[in-house]
């Protein structure tokens, strides 16, 4: 069973609190090779007051995790990744489910993120858990020797009861 939980929540000291940012940074790095976000860029955006980061555990190993910012009513994510050997195994579903109830504890109206037109898989995943097409910025991902990829931005609304 995996446990979800918001690095902001957790009573670890410093030192456990820079393996399990340490451990999100080297997951970044196998997930999103051509641009992964080092251990420093997590640190500064986690000292933003609007920022917050969900961390995946299985057995105290770091799996998972979904960095994401809430600004007054309006949610992105940021980052979200699983490490290669966990995925297909319902995590980023599971992160949904508690980012969803994170976010509408926060009175958040909609959520935002970014993902490149080419990766199919996370497509499928974000159109399941809500999120429709709100744009398109053509050629955003520019890489050498290879034809520029969209950038698609998705969008999920919550609706208040």
């Amino acid at each position: 069973m995996f446990i979800i939980e918001s690095i902001n929540n957790l009573p670890i000291n410093p030192s456990k609190r820079e393996q399990v940012l340490q451990a999100v940074a080297k997951i970044e790095d196998v997930v999103q090779s051509e641009d992964a976000w080092r251990y420093q860029t997590i640190i500064e955006l986690l000292a933003q007051d609007s920022n917050d980061l969900l961390v995946v555990y299985d057995n105290n190993k770091v799996v998972g995790y979904c960095l994401y910012q809430v600004v007054f009513e309006q949610a992105e994510i940021l980052r979200i990744g699983t490490h290669p050997d966990y995925q297909r195994q319902g995590i980023a579903s599971q992160v949904f489910t508690k980012l969803n109830i994170e976010l509408l504890s926060k009175q958040v109206e909609s959520l935002l993120l970014e993902v490149r037109a080419d990766n199919v898989a996370a497509i499928a995943l974000y159109e399941q858990q809500e999120f429709a097409l709100i744009h398109k910025r053509k050629g955003y991902y520019q890489t050498p020797h290879q034809p520029a990829i969209d950038a698609l931005i998705m969008q999920r609304l919550y609706v208040r009861k």
